[in-house]
């Protein structure tokens, strides 16, 4: 029975600190019995979470407020709710085995003229995703593999590329790197709604929304296979329907080396439909290559061609070493010393290093993007310049900063010094030489080093080596948000690499707490920083707090000045946590 009452008046009125907690109480309790097993408790709370006014709520405030997509209209052309409309949305939100059909967005894949479908649900399919999700998500936490770190809370793409270094780091391995073919839309119907072994209500829900159609061009599609890319719950469901991959290498491929030695297995990685398999053994790889397939064919899945192959970590195979994941290269190089005593120094051999980092793919793609910036911004001012500029290098260099990146971020500083002269060049007035160039535009002159800043040093543009190199430390084993560790989770969001120096301060600051409702941050939770005094150039600490960005329109609300919000999108890789200036 639901003992929570709906609250007397609207939207404002309602305690979300409160209502997350009641939330992700029940959440854990799911987590704990599927974890040990108990099926008919898992059912009871989940019927109890979509049941609950503070879920309902809750899921309506994740598709308005929180997700980034949450302007993005379906078929109805609804792209914003008010208040009281989404009151109304969360008093009809139920589970009614029906669901209407998405509107079908084709956007471009990076690197390529080829383009990949996204399915649009409207704002109410959306919130019925997000709530089921909330009750499908703990329970799949319980049971998901420990090398699965694609769209799951609390990983990331870091702690995939730490797993990779884990496994190689003591000896030189061959390498399956393969991608699955149009995996979202392939997906076998019926063998992952078997894989759910939910409640007959889920299952209903799920194939309503498997069934829906897809609207393209005006024109009735129907939809006998796939996941529902563009879905709140689409991630989740893609997760489940690829569970198994890694126990069923273990299961064939576990084995003992030596008689008393331990048990070794093969390596797996997986990052949503890209894997990696790791092993000392050709034969061995190429005969997981091979279970993989059949394993993949059972759920209407293929391995990709052309993005798949076998590598070697060390030496070459097929005329190249090393590979490719997440846009960071890894690969593994010869190295040896001089020994020591001896005149003339003979060189030993020591074995081998392992050395990640961006990959040349990356940097070239990372190049374009700031090309594109300089050439918009050919008659914009310095200033302008540096405030577009400073998000994209500052993310993209926070994302390869667990790596061996140091050379790279120099490399990224000179050519942006030759791309950046050449912006000032076309501005000079025609007695200017290069000198006084550099003197309007770079702060030589002003005792300020070669730094590219504006005349009165207030707009300075950050510089890629300026990111200072720290490792990742990954993810233990199974562990996950649901377990109410919130001392470990808090302490690694404060450690996360994609977070801003003045957010980590901040975080640590406030003791991993929402200055407004006063709640642990997680690392699905999208933070912002609001000034106090509500002047944006004041940035000193004590002017500055941590939010939620739900609790940040809460206070731009209360005074009346919410504005819309500023979305910076530093990768296209996604992040477990992400921060925002504030707007």
């Amino acid at each position: 029975m639901n003992t929570v009452e709906k609250p007397m008046y609207g939207w404002e009125t309602i305690n979300w600190g409160k209502a997350q907690r009641y939330v992700f109480k029940l959440q854990k309790r799911i987590y704990r019995a599927s974890e040990r097993g108990d099926v008919k408790a898992v059912h009871k709370l989940q019927r109890l979470l979509t049941t609950s006014w503070y879920s309902k709520v809750l899921a309506v405030r994740k598709v308005t407020q929180d997700n980034q997509g949450k302007n993005t209209p379906g078929i109805d052309g609804v792209s914003r709710l008010r208040n009281h409309q989404k009151i109304k949305l969360a008093q009809k939100l139920k589970f009614n085995d029906k669901s209407g059909p998405t509107k079908r967005v084709w956007i471009p894949k990076p690197g390529n003229e080829e383009k990949r479908p996204l399915g649009i649900p409207t704002i109410e399919e959306r919130a019925k995703q997000a709530l089921l999700k909330m009750a499908l998500e703990p329970e799949w936490e319980a049971k998901f593999e420990p090398n699965s770190y694609g769209f799951r809370p609390g990983r990331s793409a870091h702690d995939a590329i730490s797993a990779i270094f884990n496994g190689i780091c003591q000896k030189a391995k061959y390498v399956l790197d393969a991608d699955i073919e149009k995996c979202f839309d392939r997906i076998n119907h019926s063998k992952l709604l078997d894989k759910l072994q939910t409640s007959p209500t889920f299952r209903r829900q799920v194939k309503a929304w498997l069934k829906s159609g897809v609207i393209d061009g005006g024109k009735l599609f129907p939809t006998e296979e796939g996941t529902p890319q563009g879905g709140v719950i689409s991630a989740l469901l893609a997760n489940i329907a690829l569970h198994g991959m890694e126990e069923i290498l273990e299961q064939r491929f576990s084995r003992r080396v030596g008689k008393n030695s331990a048990k070794r297995k093969i390596s797996f990685v997986r990052y949503a439909d890209d894997f990696v398999l790791m092993d000392e053994s050709l034969e061995v790889i190429l005969e997981a290559k091979a279970v993989i397939e059949e394993w993949l064919s059972e759920i209407g899945l293929t391995l990709k061609a052309s993005k798949t192959r076998i590598t070697h970590t060390l030496e070459e195979y097929e005329g190249k070493a090393g590979f490719n994941f997440l846009g960071f290269n890894i690969r593994q190089y010869p190295c040896s010393d001089k020994q020591s005593g001896s005149v003339g120094g003979t060189e030993r051999k020591r074995g081998h290093k392992t050395l990640i980092k961006p990959s040349a793919e990356a940097i070239q793609k990372h190049l374009q993007k700031i090309d594109c910036l300089i050439q918009r911004s050919k008659a914009s001012t310095q200033e302008q310049l540096i405030n577009a500029l400073n998000p994209v290098i500052r993310g993209w260099a926070a994302y390869y900063s667990t790596v061996a990146s140091a050379s790279t971020f120099d490399k990224m500083d000179s050519l942006l010094f030759q791309k950046l002269f050449g912006w000032a060049k076309r501005r000079r007035a025609r007695n200017q030489n290069n000198t006084d160039v550099v003197s309007n535009y770079w702060g030589v002159n002003r005792g300020l080093g070669w730094k590219f800043i504006t005349q009165d040093n207030k707009y300075v543009l950050e510089k890629y080596a300026g990111t200072k190199i720290k490792r990742h430390v990954k993810v233990k084993k199974t562990r996950t948000p649901y377990d109410g560790d919130l001392i470990y989770w808090g302490q690694r969001l404060s450690q996360h690499p994609m977070l801003r120096n003045v957010a980590a301060k901040l975080l640590r600051k406030q003791q991993g707490r929402c200055s407004e409702c006063g709640l642990s941050f997680t690392s699905e939770d999208l933070l912002e920083v609001h000034h106090l005094d509500k002047d944006r150039s004041n940035n000193k600490t004590n002017n500055l707090i941590l939010v939620h960005r739900h609790c940040h329109d809460v206070i731009h609300s209360a005074r009346g000045t919410v504005t819309s919000q500023i979305t910076e999108e530093p990768n296209e890789v996604k992040v477990s946590c992400s921060v925002l200036e504030e707007r």
